[in-house]
């Protein structure tokens, strides 16, 4: 979440080039590609409806398991 709240902040929205006005934020997702992963920005233009794209490049962190907050399973030996 703090990922996207950042490039949420350095994000300009667009004009819109059919009114020209400035568009509104309808939504972000996360876009996972084989070469890069990117946070797609969809703004959508309140007089014509017409929808624009804005693409934020990112480099994801890889956080391995044993440096997580908690473990996800807990292992049982002898036990029930």
């Amino acid at each position: 979440m703090d990922l996207l709240k950042k490039a949420m902040e350095q994000l300009e929205p667009p004009e819109c080039p059919n009114c020209r006005v400035t568009m509104r934020w309808f939504r972000s997702e996360l876009v996972r590609g084989k070469e890069e992963e990117i946070i797609a920005h969809l703004f959508v233009c309140p007089h014509c409806k017409r929808a624009q794209r804005n693409d934020t490049k990112f480099n994801p962190v890889r956080v391995p398991p044993d440096k997580l907050a908690a473990r996800r399973f807990r292992v049982v030996t002898g036990g029930r």
